[in-house]
């Protein structure tokens, strides 16, 4: 730190901290105040100028120094000078206050928090050199964080100290205003009865009322703001439009259908998305036959001497597109329009605010104007730019239903969900699967021993897995198609004949008139907690929108960005996302509810683990599945459930019941005393929580209930041991249980 700089934050520090060594706080309250209200008083009557000047430079050091009492200091000075004086005093001492503070932390903080910390600021200082005053603004009027931080932290923005000032000025002024009125009315107050007077409960009430009030009004600013040069049709033809027929956009055109509203839903490809078409559905029904081949080769272990089975993949696939076809007319055009939905095929894009042009398929032209609009264009698969990736051909988790022949050799570019389901299911049907991982570790959004035990299955199917290897280039040599990759700083050649990219999902962004509207984009649809984007009326939902890429979370999304479009102002609901579940079908399956312990760990969030292993299950015995385990975080010392791992068969039906329970705030304790069917898989939940419920036993109280019943039989303390199996300890967990 520079002289200059130190020599500052010295004298700063030293007169913060003989402010609170000779407890000067205490003349900045309203008890010191009222008791030398007349003195006061008097003072300002006698020399109005110099007391309205030190009570100016006063109010101008407090804020200066970032020190407590400003809040108070406003409330004197409608007290002392009255609404107008006081009003104009304390605007402007806050506000050159507030500069001086703004100044102090850029000279003294900025270029260090800058240098140390400018990667991670980017965005931030990005945002503030375009947006900045109307952010300032925004602080300023809604007081949800103290002002003193605001001052502070702007400092080490990039910001104008003129438009810091002025905005800041600007922004104060109305709660200025609220707090000196409410000043002028503690003056008035002499004994209990004024405290009741009804000039005093209004400013109060005032005071109570101002943070929604400002609220609504940076809300119309916006509005404002980002409709500033659109003309409002004087009508409109519908109450909402829905771009894209995926999951987010039937249930939200469903909805809209339900309550009566006027609805088009516009689907240029096919109704019901990629989980239908390319997702959810095909590759469970791929994955299903591919398990039916698994559990042929294991005959032996279900008693069956031999088993064998026919096929071809042509077939196989064959019945993939018969499974869609007859789960399609639940998402069909003919379905959603008997509903009430106006269904057209064809390319929307959003020429304004309210309208939406749309090219139809049959060749016609056509402009809706509507209230709302939401965009449920959903994502598709991201395609890396490596160096000869289009010579060699590939396909993604959209095209590779197109396949008629299984592959010899099948190369699989990434580990995350999809290219884990589908590396197995190929294995399982008789391809040479490699699979290259840039990372160490399949499913990495998953604890490390889930990942392990995935990668140990893979193994003992077949699977090579190529952990560490980046992909450098595509190469054809001698006919062969070949990826060179990186591994540990030599190259690797590895031949393949059919390359599947699963690498991730990008949103569908472009076409649909987001960049002419300047609706701001990232990865996905930026969206705030109500699901609307920076045009109130337009909404995003599902993979569009993010952060979530599931089918369940788009129709749990669309619920809000629907309700809200048709509904809004007059109610509108924040988007709910504290209880997000998700399944991976590999085998053994794997599925997710909260935190798991590497994300609890990098959030610093204490916790403690409880785990159940399903090889003491008795089902999973009798199943031949007796593989995984049921690992449940909690709050130390208590049942609330912070997050829960399931691996092993129906890992993705079993996880609904803690679900439900970490949705409705229900403990361990509650599900240890429910009663579940034996023998069953979801008996696995039950002895998960006896496990919780063992590990925390009150052991001093037992071991005098030991005595007691040592007594009851006539003798002495037994030294009598057992040792407990692991089915006793289950059945006395359960037996002890306590609601």
């Amino acid at each position: 730190m520079k002289a200059g700089r130190f020599v500052l934050a010295a004298a700063l520090v030293l007169a913060i901290a003989l402010f609170f060594q000779f407890d000067l706080d205490g003349y900045l309250n309203l008890d010191f105040f009222k008791s030398q209200q007349a003195a006061i008083e008097a003072w300002r009557e006698a020399r109005p100028l110099a007391a309205a000047l030190g009570f100016f430079v006063l109010y101008v050091a407090v804020t200066g120094l970032s020190l407590p009492g400003a809040a108070v200091m406003t409330l004197v000075a409608g007290a002392i000078f009255g609404l107008a004086w006081g009003t104009l005093i304390v605007s402007f001492a806050s506000t050159i206050g507030a500069t001086l503070a703004f100044l102090a932390s850029r000279f003294v903080l900025r270029e260090s928090v800058q240098s140390r910390f400018g990667d991670r600021l980017a965005a931030i200082n990005a945002g503030v050199e375009k947006d900045g005053g109307f952010y300032l603004f925004t602080l300023r009027l809604v007081p949800a964080f103290p002002f003193f931080v605001i001052n502070l932290v702007m400092g080490l923005t990039p910001i104008r100290t003129r438009t810091f000032y002025w905005v800041s000025q600007l922004g104060m002024l109305a709660g200025t205003l609220v707090y000196v009125n409410a000043g002028t009315r503690l003056a008035q107050i002499d004994s209990l009865a004024g405290i009741l007077s009804p000039g005093l409960l209004a400013s109060f009430a005032l005071l109570g009322v101002f943070p929604l009030i400002a609220r609504k009004l940076v809300a119309a600013a916006k509005a404002r703001k980002v409709y500033a040069g659109w003309q409002r049709p004087g009508h409109f033809d519908r109450n909402l439009v829905v771009i894209g027929a995926g999951a987010a956009g039937l249930v939200s055109s469903y909805i809209a259908a339900a309550v009566k509203a006027k609805v088009t839903l516009i689907e240029k490809h096919k109704m019901g998305g990629d989980c239908l078409n390319t997702g959810c559905v095909p590759s469970k029904a791929l994955i299903r036959s591919a398990k039916l081949l698994s559990h042929i080769r294991r005959a032996k272990e279900f008693g069956i001497r031999e088993a064998r089975a026919e096929f071809d993949f042509a077939d196989v696939m064959e019945r993939v597109q018969a499974i869609i076809k007859t789960v399609e007319p639940h998402d069909s055009v003919e379905r959603y329009t008997g509903l009430g939905v106006e269904v057209i095929e064809g390319r929307a894009k959003i020429v304004s605010p309210w309208e939406v042009e749309i090219a139809r398929n049959d060749g016609g032209h056509q402009r809706l104007s509507t209230r709302s609009i939401i965009i449920a264009t959903g994502a598709r698969p991201a395609v890396p730019a490596i160096p000869g990736i289009e010579d060699v051909g590939y396909y993604t988790s959209d095209t590779i239903w197109n396949l008629r022949e299984l592959p010899r050799r099948l190369l699989v570019l990434g580990g995350g969900p999809i290219g884990a389901e589908l590396t197995q299911t190929f294995a399982r049907f008789g391809a040479n699967v490699t699979m290259v991982l840039r990372g160490e570790r399949v499913m990495p959004r998953e604890d490390l021993e889930v990942s392990e035990l995935v990668m140990q299955r893979f193994r003992v199917e077949g699977i090579d897995l190529r952990t560490g290897h980046k992909s450098r280039r595509f190469v054809i040599e001698n006919g062969e198609k070949t990826l060179v990759a990186e591994h540990q700083g030599e190259e690797v050649r590895i031949p393949f004949d059919v390359l599947l990219v699963a690498v991730g999902r990008a949103a569908k962004l472009t076409g649909y008139g987001l960049e002419e509207l300047g609706i701001p984009t990232g990865h996905t649809v930026e969206v705030n907690e109500f699901m609307q984007t920076n045009y109130p009326n337009i909404y995003a939902a599902g993979d569009v929108a993010g952060p979530y890429q599931f089918t369940h979370t788009a129709a749990h999304q669309a619920w809000y960005a629907s309700v809200n479009a048709l509904f809004a102002p007059f109610r509108k609901f924040r988007a709910d996302y504290s209880v997000v579940p998700w399944s991976t079908f590999v085998d053994p399956e794997v599925a997710r509810v909260g935190l798991n312990e590497q994300e609890a760990r990098a959030r610093n969030i204490p916790f403690e683990v409880t785990r159940f292993a399903l090889e003491e299950l008795d089902r999973a015995i009798a199943d031949g599945e007796a593989h995984g385990f049921v690992k449940v975080l909690t709050v130390p010392g208590k049942d609330r459930i912070l997050g829960v791992t399931i691996v092993g068969e129906h890992a993705g039906d079993l996880i609904a019941e803690y679900v439900i329970a970490m949705r409705h705030g229900l403990g361990l304790n509650k599900i240890l005393g429910t009663i579940h069917i034996y023998p069953t898989l979801a008996e696995a939940n039950k002895y998960a929580a006896g496990e919780w419920k063992r590990a925390h036993a009150p052991q001093k109280l037992l071991a005098w209930v030991r005595r007691f019943h040592d007594w009851r039989r006539g003798r002495p303390l037994s030294s009598m041991s057992h040792t407990v199996t692991p089915r006793e300890r289950r059945r006395a967990g359960m037996a002890a249980h306590t609601d």
